[in-house]
């Protein structure tokens, strides 16, 4: 069963109604045809010759440059080349930096830290009833 099929099963009594619309669609007319076809004719751009391969031909500093921009574009644009400008400047952070502050922080008491970090405190939690 098709799509058309299910809607006409759908249409209930008033199908037949419908059916005998549907084999009196009007047509547009040719006067209709004509001034439509002419409107778009109108609004079409009109068409232009393909350029020579000589004028297609860049100079190599454009070449260079359009390369680096197809480059760019590539990598999705300059959001993204930003997104990993601090990604590399986050690795080379935590390259540099000591072990010995990463080991401090894990090995110490875990209820200590997360006083340090939670703004609310038990007895927020305790008033609210969580």
């Amino acid at each position: 069963m098709t799509m058309t099929d299910q809607r006409r099963k759908e249409e209930g009594p008033l199908a037949s109604l419908f059916e005998a619309e549907r084999q009196d669609a009007p047509l547009p007319s040719g006067d209709w045809m004509a001034r439509m076809e002419a409107l778009a004719l109108e609004v079409q751009p009109a068409a232009r010759p393909a350029p020579r391969p000589e004028e297609r031909r860049s100079p190599p500093l454009l070449r260079r440059v359009s390369a680096w921009r197809e480059a760019l574009q590539t990598f999705g644009g300059w959001p993204a080349l930003a997104g990993l400008a601090a990604a590399c400047a986050a690795g080379v952070w935590i390259g540099v930096a000591s072990p010995e502050t990463m080991t401090t922080l894990l090995s110490s008491d875990s209820s200590s830290l997360l006083s340090a970090v939670d703004p609310a405190s038990g007895f927020d939690y305790a008033m609210l009833g969580l």
